[in-house]
């Protein structure tokens, strides 16, 4: 892959598996040293083993304000500067309001929500000092269009589609950019509970993506010129009918 991101540093949220693993794959390829941020401490030291040198592991409890007001830190002692944060991680939850669990509710729109906010903050000021950064959000697709089967899942993502905007608009001025990736359904451990039978047939029949695939589009958001901000890309598997 072209080096198109050669002496950049970034930082992935979520990054142990799914679209935040291959994101941070890559980021790498494409030169840039990669801090990928997770709390499963074990198989983000494997990850980082695999990928090479330029990924660095760093264990971070997203829900835990105490271990997030370490996070910057710890990235500049590792790498010395931050040009890129994608607030990747996140969880599902989908089913009927009516019998649905509100503290799984509450688990999911601390980390969807609360996390993503929290995290983005801890690195704005740093960037804003360079006057240069890319903020990048995974979305959802559910973020714009609402979803009837997912109900709570929809909301946080329309809070972080809100989020995005508004803090973008903020930070246009430091020569900051600030976008969203929207997919729709992709192959991630928010669907290990499917059937591998389910799954093939929804590759195969275009109903479901590979994480590979939000990771190309992502490295298209961060590559435009300096001027362009791609502030929403929704990537939709071809036979999603929305």
């Amino acid at each position: 892959m072209e080096q198109r991101l050669a002496g950049k540093v970034a930082a992935v949220t979520g990054a142990a598996s799914g679209i935040g693993l291959e994101c941070a794959r890559h980021m790498v390829a494409a030169g840039a040293k990669v801090v990928l941020i997770d709390r499963a401490e074990e198989a983000l030291t494997e990850q980082c083993a695999e990928i090479g040198s330029n990924a660095i592991p760093l264990v971070i409890d997203l829900l835990d304000k105490a271990s997030v007001a370490t996070m910057l830190p710890q990235i500049l002692e590792a790498a010395g500067q931050l040009d890129i944060f994608h607030a990747n991680a996140g969880s599902y939850v989908g089913g009927e309001v009516a019998t649905g669990d509100p503290d799984a509710w509450d688990r999911m729109l601390n980390l969807n929500v609360n996390a993503t906010f929290r995290t983005i903050q801890a690195v704005l000021p740093h960037m804003i000092e360079r006057k240069s950064g890319d903020i990048i959000v995974t979305s959802s697709v559910a973020g714009v269009v609402p979803v009837v089967v997912e109900p709570i899942y929809t909301a946080s993502k329309y809070a972080v589609q809100a989020f995005v905007h508004t803090v973008r608009r903020q930070v246009a001025k430091h020569g900051l950019r600030v976008g969203a990736v929207l997919p729709g359904p992709v192959v991630t451990a928010l669907i290990n509970d499917w059937p591998q039978s389910k799954r093939d047939e929804a590759l195969a029949d275009g109903s479901l993506m590979e994480a590979k695939e939000v990771a190309e589009a992502v490295m298209f958001m961060l590559t435009r010129p300096r001027n362009i901000t791609v502030r929403d890309l929704v990537i939709v598997p071809q036979s999603l009918d929305l």
